[in-house]
């Protein structure tokens, strides 16, 4: 038996879109280099924080990522 005792589990799937759909936005708007293969480590963490927040849907923390990425440059 399993018992969770103030664990959180995330959704890396929800993560992962979310990031490679904020890269990608990103990218094509010039904010961040195109040649560039290497993870955006503040980006990655403004997700991940956002999700433990409680944004679970991933076109909403894209978004909202690309909003604090973008002010926060």
């Amino acid at each position: 038996m399993l018992i969770e005792r103030d664990l959180q589990v995330m959704n890396f799937n929800a993560v992962g879109e979310a990031y490679a759909i904020a890269v990608n936005y990103l990218r094509r708007a010039g904010v961040l280099r195109s040649d560039s293969i290497e993870t955006d480590d503040r980006l990655l963490e403004i997700i991940v924080g956002l999700y433990y927040a409680g944004e679970h849907n991933r076109i909403k923390l894209a978004n909202k990522a690309i909003t604090r990425f973008q002010v926060n440059s």
